[in-house]
């Protein structure tokens, strides 16, 4: 974890709110997610779904095999960062012939099918470029994403006869934060199943198989931090079996990339009404977001710095608030959104907070900074840096957000 007086210096220096991501961090956890997969008998590619975070790719693409791409944006995002086209999963439940020609052009080492009009789509553009184009069919997981046994079969009976399209393999993942691994060793054994039958009634050998298992990560006080890799360790027997029959990429981002992350804020405002002490932050979920938050009923694991100013706030002095039991409080994080919706932490009690205090939100390195409502309100959106081997890099100014709503 980074030091405390590094999130000091870094408030001071960038201002808040502003979010770090430490790439030691996350190199580490990648490593050790890998070396968890390939302790058996078999290679298991790894894959890194980049909508998790896209600021990570500069970090990342050394260390795993693939990038999972879902839309022209985070395809041009690939390119800025000059992404060897041949690491790139181009996935995604829409696209269009001019998404699928502009991969194909890149030259996107695969292309998923959602559906049969995708395969449509791709052949058509194969056709038009007289290029080869592997192709993996997503299956459905009973939801928007992927198709059933039926049309992904269907699409294997009218490409039989198609020299520009080869069908290389299955893509399947089911959801994010799943706790119980049971489904996934179903899941695993359904997946068996149905390639081992489409292999013999195709007599294809759709080697590629592609599988998001969703491990969960904590996130909320209460929750087991011991060891946030167990999901890894104890499926890791069964996804090595997988990987017996056919070449086994593992899809992950939030599992991937939550440690890494930490968002820093500042309390400017602090009020007292109907038994309740309001703490205003200067952000709020507009930038913070994690799974599950549900109105601010779960407490993240944060850290507070003190803002060593010896004043009166809101007619009560530091004095006065070191000798309150904050037990006899109740203090509510919020941000800076004029939205009821907006509460960070609806009961926050590890010390009395005022005016200038920092706090350091925890494992946000995934999601949080892309699901954000950054156009609510025209408020910026924050510096992004990077904190590697003790070097702190900006990767993005704030954002005014009030050009992109007028």
């Amino acid at each position: 974890m980074i030091k405390t007086d590094l999130f000091k210096n870094v408030s001071e220096e960038f201002g808040t709110p502003v979010f770090v991501f430490d790439a030691d961090e996350l190199k580490d956890r990648v490593n050790k997610i890998r070396n968890i997969l390939n302790s058996g008998n078999e290679r298991i590619g790894l894959c890194y779904s980049i909508k998790a975070n896209p600021f990570l790719i500069p970090l990342i693409t050394d260390i795993v095999d693939m990038l999972e791409v879902c839309s022209p944006g985070e395809l041009q995002i690939c390119k800025s960062y000059n992404v060897k086209p041949g690491m790139i999963i181009y996935s995604g439940v829409h696209k269009e012939a001019e998404d699928i020609e502009d991969a194909i052009t890149y030259g996107a080492g695969i292309i998923t099918a959602e559906s049969i009009r995708h395969y449509e789509l791709i052949k058509q553009v194969s056709k038009k470029f007289g290029r080869n184009v592997g192709i993996i069919l997503r299956l459905s997981s009973k939801s928007q994403f992927g198709m059933s046994v039926n049309d992904i079969e269907h699409i294997l009976d009218i490409n039989r006869d198609n020299t520009l399209i080869d069908i290389e393999g299955i893509h399947y993942f089911a959801g994010t934060q799943r706790t119980k691994l049971k489904h996934q060793r179903e899941e695993l054994a359904m997946l068996t199943e149905i390639i081992n039958d489409l292999r013999t009634k195709y007599g294809l050998p759709l080697k590629w198989i592609e599988y998001g298992p969703g491990f969960a990560y904590p996130y909320f006080e209460g929750e087991d931090f011991t060891d946030t890799l167990r999901p890894v360790k104890e499926l890791s027997a069964d996804l090595n079996k997988m990987a017996g029959y056919g070449n086994l990429t593992v899809e992950m981002g939030r599992f991937i990339a939550s440690s890494c992350g930490y968002y820093i804020s500042r309390v400017c405002d602090v009020k007292e009404s109907f038994d309740n002490r309001w703490c205003i932050l200067d952000g709020g979920i507009n930038h913070i977001n994690y799974l599950g938050q549900m109105m601010g009923m779960k407490t993240p694991v944060m850290i507070t710095l003190d803002n060593n100013i010896e004043n009166i706030l809101n007619n009560t002095s530091v004095q006065q608030l070191n000798n309150m039991d904050k037990q006899d409080i109740t203090q509510t994080l919020c941000g800076s959104l004029c939205t009821t919706n907006d509460i960070i932490v609806r009961s926050y009690k590890e010390r009395i907070l005022s005016v200038g205090d920092i706090i350091v939100f925890c494992n946000i390195g995934a999601y949080s900074i892309t699901e954000g409502l950054n156009l609510f309100l025209s408020r910026d959106m924050p510096v992004v840096l990077i904190h590697s081997n003790g070097i702190i890099s900006k990767v993005r100014d704030a954002v005014k957000t009030w050009k992109l709503n007028s």
